[in-house]
């Protein structure tokens, strides 16, 4: 029987890592946390759960340390990856067993239920998949800084999981604004590392039409000031991180922060 584990990245998830474990009770898999260096209680509570912590304070990035979960996991047949602030749910864990259970070799992607601002964005119209699920034998590791991918030892189909996973990635402005300084960096930074150029006008093509994409070609209208307000701030990290790429240049090369 194939055994599958899933591993959660972390830095400073006290007030998700609980609701995040225990979301995965109903899935049959070992729990693999790596932390980045938490200075609250992240770690202590995901052992008292009964999650396998790894702590590698020294953040590199969300390739590397992705990379360095797969040596944890070296024994497990499978392999899902859960961000702290997503929810497992029934449907979800019951789809994903089916397909461990047929260990047949393919990458599976899932969609977000994105829940922001205190409710469901499901009417917007879904932005992809993303992948997850994976035998453990295909990865070799990860790549990239922010939206990492997967660099498989052979390749491998493509499949996606119907039930859709829900993702508290907006609860305040506040975090928003965090998570909008921290992907303008990373998302700076990878386009630097790929030679691109930056610029304001290059920031406002880009910070425009990735919001009007989400608010009226992906519905985000439908659903009132939460939908207003993703569309925006997705809107304004397309903007800054040409504008970082341009302004901050010289900054680039500095250790990654997280």
């Amino acid at each position: 029987m194939s055994c599958l584990t899933v591993v959660i990245l972390t830095l400073n998830e006290a007030h998700h890592i609980e609701a995040c474990l225990r979301s995965l009770q109903g899935l049959q898999a070992a729990r693999l946390v790596l932390d980045s260096g938490s200075s609250d209680a992240t770690v202590a509570l995901a052992q008292a759960l009964g999650a396998q912590v790894q702590v590698y304070a020294d953040w590199q990035g969300f390739g590397v340390q992705r990379s360095r979960a797969l040596a944890h996991v070296a024994e497990s047949d499978w392999v899902f990856f859960l961000d702290a602030d997503e929810r497992m749910t029934p449907a979800l864990a019951q789809e994903i067993a089916a397909v461990v259970a047929r260990d047949e070799e393919a990458v599976w992607e899932v969609v977000w239920e994105q829940m922001a601002y205190g409710q469901s964005l499901a009417r917007m119209g879904g932005s992809g998949g993303v992948a997850r699920l994976f035998p453990r034998r295909l990865l070799e590791r990860f790549d990239g800084a922010v939206h990492e991918g997967a660099v498989l030892r052979r390749s491998a189909p493509t499949r996606r999981l119907r039930a859709r996973l829900p993702h508290y990635s907006r609860e305040t402005i506040y975090a928003s604004l965090q998570k909008l300084a921290q992907y303008v960096q990373l998302g700076a930074l990878k386009r630097h590392q790929a030679g691109k150029r930056g610029g304001l006008l290059r920031g406002m093509g880009s910070g425009l039409a990735n919001f009007l994409r989400l608010y009226l070609f992906q519905r985000g209208f439908l659903c009132g000031r939460a939908g207003f307000l993703y569309s925006f701030f997705v809107g304004l990290e397309c903007f800054f991180r040409y504008v970082a790429l341009e302004v901050d240049r010289a900054e680039l090369n500095a250790p990654v922060r997280r």
